[in-house]
């Protein structure tokens, strides 16, 4: 009934982990929800209309370029219009042109017919009323500001607020593209670095420090405008399809990527990739391609809570993408009527667009962890400001534009790393101890070793990893030179008193029992070891030249950390000896006594006997006590938690840290959100260790079952 139990136990904690996966892995859900007849887009200026809602999707407003009713509010449920008081201002204004800026927040600018800007904020206001919410918006318009000076009529324009001031961008009807930084009494900046390219996007980033210009040609302008009235060209690019146009430019939260559509369907995400190392140079580099539409591309939306987009063609299609993972997410199909606008909701569960016949679609988007595939978890992926395509553990920041980092390859590759140095450790130890103990040691010593041993397992790990992290890290950082010597001198020493031992007088040897010659090499290695230590400084000087740590970055390139890989290795390694000692002693003790006298009979030595027939006799005892130890190493905590830097790397060194799949979970479950894409994550990290704990299990039984069938004749 106990073995029933504890494994119905087990069956249960993998469904269960089981459970909390599988959500990640479920791709995402939408679907057209509303329709609200709103204002037709004017088909004589190409950014003639902008819609954009609330966070609580339960109110959506239209602006329209014209010279009537610019604003309209509308409510979800009912699709009925909203009456509000809008500035008198609007009514004597004929807007040609509509921008949106970067960022969160509802702002916008009015360009003019007679090449004046507007700024405007739409806000709104949550309350509550006989226990229902109540949502109110409201409009501020600003001061216009005259931006062209031959007040042409503006069609296309950027704008964009910033703490430095305000930053706007105007085409003209005449072909005229102009920049101007506000307030400022500097006359606007004439842009003429496309040339005779027909300017089809404009886009600032958030900061007001770059202006990207899209054009019929395919060609991406990149201006730096961080002087204010002095933008440079800094960048010219083709990031479209041969024979196609730039129709659509958006930049990603964050600033870095930005999105671009083209006339071809053609969807991708471009950012600045430094050209060297070592160098602040940057090039506009192709990072993500992602499906492409039927159609042209009419508009991209951001997220502003993740790396997702949404983009809109002239079909009626909307496409749901996530950066990171280069992947299309979803796809809503459309009724053919183009989008000329759209936007997603503030908290990304939604969508609004608006057709060319003026109809407004509301979507339904159910995508909760839009980070996690198959790629962004075990393979390499180009995150922003990286080089190259790399594996990344970074799950947050202080940021809220933060890419999130999912990569597990580098947990799984510490979670070896740390039970590889560890094993290495233990194993000769606990073995050669294990040898020693059974078929050396003299019956009364080794009745108080062996129970001596065995109680070290007992000792809490959270105690070994303080000790390793505050006490063992500082004194190997300090003594490492003598560490490295001890490799040498401790085995050294002990081959020179062996030798020494046979020439000793038989009279003096016939004192000290059988079995009891650790009382000879326990003060030899302690001398040895004392010696090293005491020679510190010049073992340094005579192995490094200089300070070790200056030798080691300028002969190989590495770098010291003083909790790394070493110190875990023989926290862990200590922590792991009694269990393989204790297992393998009993295998090896267990060997028939009368096969070892019959092989000590017929003339073998007693290590003859030991590697021709005790050893082959107990090695499935001893693989299994390998084995356990293995996977008590791998599933260790506290010790890798406490003795290492947790810096989630991929690099074999001995002398930086890492981080393991089960401290990583340790670390970051407190604060994982439940539900969350971070908290399915660690559970998945979780269930990896279940899985590789029973694989190591089983194949340690296979094994065990296939020596004892092989070695039974002894």
């Amino acid at each position: 009934m106990g073995g029933i139990a504890v494994i119905l136990s087990i069956v249960c904690i993998f469904i269960f982990l089981v459970k909390e996966v599988v959500p990640v892995f479920f791709p995402p859900h939408g679907a057209q929800v509303g329709h609200i007849v709103g204002a037709p887009p004017s088909a004589a200026f190409p950014q003639s209309s902008l819609i954009g809602m609330d966070e609580y999707q339960e109110i959506i407003y239209q602006l329209t370029a014209g010279p009537d009713r610019q604003i309209r509010f509308f409510n979800v449920q009912s699709g009925a219009p909203i009456t509000l008081d809008l500035p008198p201002e609007l009514a004597t204004v004929h807007v040609t042109a509509i921008a949106r800026a970067v960022g969160v927040g509802n702002r916008f600018a009015f360009g003019t017919d007679d090449g004046r800007i507007i700024p405007l904020t739409v806000e709104f206001t949550a309350g509550y009323e006989e226990g229902g919410r109540l949502i109110v918006p409201t409009v501020t318009l600003g001061t216009p500001v005259q931006l062209t000076p031959s007040k042409e009529p503006i069609i296309r324009l950027a704008y964009q607020p910033t703490e430095r001031g305000t930053f706007t961008a105007a085409l003209t009807d005449h072909g005229h593209l102009w920049y101007a930084a506000l307030p400022s009494d500097i006359t606007p900046v004439a842009l003429t670095g496309h040339g005779s390219e027909s300017v089809t996007a404009l886009i600032f980033d958030s900061r007001g420090e770059t202006l990207s210009i899209g054009t019929a040609a395919g060609n991406l302008y990149h201006y730096e405008v961080r002087e204010g009235s002095r933008p440079s060209l800094a960048e010219t690019a083709s990031v479209v399809p041969p024979g196609a146009s730039v129709t659509a430019l958006s930049y990603l939260i964050g600033d870095r990527s930005l999105a671009i559509g083209s006339s071809a369907g053609d969807v991708s995400v471009w950012m600045p990739v430094r050209q060297a190392q070592e160098s602040s140079t940057t090039r506009f580099r192709l990072i993500h391609q992602f499906d492409a539409h039927p159609s042209s591309v009419t508009v991209i939306s951001p997220s502003l809570r993740d790396k997702g987009f949404i983009t809109g063609d002239t079909q009626g299609n909307l496409f749901v993408h996530y950066s990171t993972s280069s992947q299309t997410l979803l796809k809503l199909q459309g009724n053919q009527q183009g989008i000329r606008t759209l936007t997603f909701s503030p908290k990304a569960d939604g969508a609004v667009a608006l057709t060319d016949q003026g109809e407004l679609l509301t979507y339904s988007i159910r995508n909760p962890h839009p980070e996690s595939t198959f790629a962004t978890l075990f393979k390499p992926v180009w995150y922003e400001g990286y080089e190259k395509p790399e594996h990344v553990w970074q799950s947050s920041s202080g940021a809220d534009d933060f890419e999130a980092k999912f990569g597990l390859v580098p947990l799984i590759f510490g979670t070896l790393k740390g039970t590889l140095y560890a094993m290495l450790v233990a194993v000769p130890l606990a073995l050669s101890g294990a040898i020693y103990t059974s078929m050396f040691m003299h019956p009364n010593l080794r009745a108080k070793i062996k129970p001596t041993i065995e109680i070290m397992a007992a000792l809490p790990t959270v105690i070994l990893g303080f000790l390793a992290g505050l006490w063992l890290a500082p004194l190997l950082e300090r003594m490492f030179p003598a560490i490295v010597a001890m490799t040498v001198a401790v085995p050294a020493s002990v081959v020179i008193t062996t030798v020494l031992w046979q020439y000793l007088p038989a009279a003096i040897v016939r004192r000290l029992r059988p079995g009891m010659e650790s009382f000879v090499l326990i003060p030899v290695i302690i001398c040895a070891a004392w010696a090293c230590l005491g020679l510190n400084q010049q073992i340094e000087s005579f192995l490094f030249g200089a300070e070790y740590k200056s030798w080691f970055a300028t002969h190989w390139g590495l770098r010291y950390d003083q909790r790394n890989a070493l110190v875990v290795g023989f926290a862990m390694g200590f922590a792991i000896v009694p269990i393989i000692f204790s297992i393998s002693e009993e295998a090896l003790s267990n060997v028939p006594r009368h096969l070892i006298a019959g092989s000590l009979a017929l003339g073998a030595t007693r290590w003859q006997t030991l590697v021709k027939l005790v050893l082959i006799s107990a090695s499935p005892g001893i693989f299994s006590a390998s084995m356990i130890g293995f996977g008590r190493a791998i599933g260790e905590t506290m010790i890798v938690l406490m003795a290492t830097g947790n810096t989630p790397i991929m690099d074999w060194s001995l002398f930086n840290g890492f981080r393991t799949l089960s401290a990583n979970i340790a670390v970051e479950i407190p604060e994982a959100p439940h539900g969350g894409t971070l908290y399915r994550i660690l559970f998945l990290a979780a269930m990896l260790l279940f899985v590789f704990t029973f694989l190591i299990n089983t194949v340690a039984e296979v094994v065990r079952q296939r020596l004892r069938t092989k070695y039974s004749q002894y």
